[in-house]
């Protein structure tokens, strides 16, 4: 298939925001190319050899992201628009705000990584084994077959090891689990293998929700069910567990009606959110009437354990 790689030139105030536009409309990652960051890391002698140079421009931020080029492509685009004018309105800089688009072959973009995948584990009992590598599992290994495709999420990248990380320890016998921007599926697997009961897993991005039907069934979970939807807004029921591996906007706009979809006395694992974004979403979270029990940190990312006060 054909992908539209889409890039947004803006401030360094307005960066993480533009990613986080990129996330919420289902792209599997965005990609912040600042020249300021990068002359810092080659000023700082932490690596050993590079042959980068330094930038003379550095005011300019690139964001970039790859979009399916399927019906919803220039309705994705416009969303792209808006967001920026909102942005924008709420007076953050984001200037020059220039977007290019470039269509681009599936030139097996989301294979190449293949070769920096292999079985890992992550906790005490979760190893995430790529589907294309054999992996002889150990006594007390609980191991989950992946293959992420164009969708995030393989267990290496910090917010999803933290992620699994807790869900070792908060997942109980039979409870009911929501997965909100499930990606590959990866927490949701983890989750029905720790022993939860029925769990729904959603993603804004079609592609994400194929690619995790498709871990599901190699991994032989029968209990998670995949839904097309905009954060719960898909959701029946309540749950004992919502897990939420996205980025700081997207959970504090979750955080609006959370309360309609967890059961008393149930909790969030809230991830996705950059160190320097955790007052934001803990203000937010306060204001909404969630107690935040646990904050880890991993790497400039964190994870939070929360419930309804």
């Amino acid at each position: 298939m054909k992908w539209s790689h889409i890039t947004i030139s803006t401030s360094h105030e307005a960066a993480e925001l533009v990613a986080s536009l990129f996330e919420d409309l289902g792209a599997g990652g965005a990609v912040i190319d600042d020249p300021a960051l990068l002359n810092a890391y080659i000023r700082s002698g932490e690596w050993d050899y590079t042959d980068l140079e330094e930038r003379e421009e550095t005011s300019v931020v690139r964001v970039s992201a790859y979009i399916a080029a399927d019906e919803r492509l220039r309705e994705k685009a416009e969303l792209l628009r808006r967001g920026l004018a909102d942005l924008q309105a709420k007076g953050v800089d984001t200037a020059p705000a220039d977007i290019t688009e470039e269509l681009v072959e599936d030139e097996d973009w989301a294979e190449t990584w293949k070769a920096y995948f292999h079985p890992e584990k992550i906790g005490e009992k979760i190893v995430i084994a790529p589907t294309w590598e054999t992996y002889e599992a150990k006594e007390g290994d609980i191991v989950v077959r992946l293959d992420p495709g164009a969708a995030f999420g393989t267990g290496q990248h910090e917010t999803t090891a933290l992620c699994i990380r807790a869900l070792e320890r908060l997942v109980e016998p039979g409870m009911r689990v929501f997965d909100v921007g499930t990606g590959s599926g990866v927490l949701s697997i983890c989750a029905a293998k720790l022993g939860a009961g029925d769990i729904t897993a959603m993603d804004f991005d079609p592609i994400a929700c194929r690619v995790a039907r498709e871990n599901i069934e190699v991994n032989g979970v029968g209990n998670v069910e995949v839904f097309e939807s905009d954060l719960l807004q898909k959701a029946s029921g309540r749950a004992d567990l919502i897990i939420a591996n996205i980025v700081a906007d997207i959970i504090i706009r979750m955080f609006e009606n959370v309360s309609d979809y967890l059961e008393d006395g149930g909790k969030m694992l809230l991830s996705g959110i950059i160190d320097d974004r955790v007052d934001d979403v803990l203000a937010a979270a306060k204001a909404r009437g969630i107690r935040v029990e646990s904050v880890e940190l991993d790497k400039g990312w964190a994870a939070m354990v929360a419930r309804m006060s």
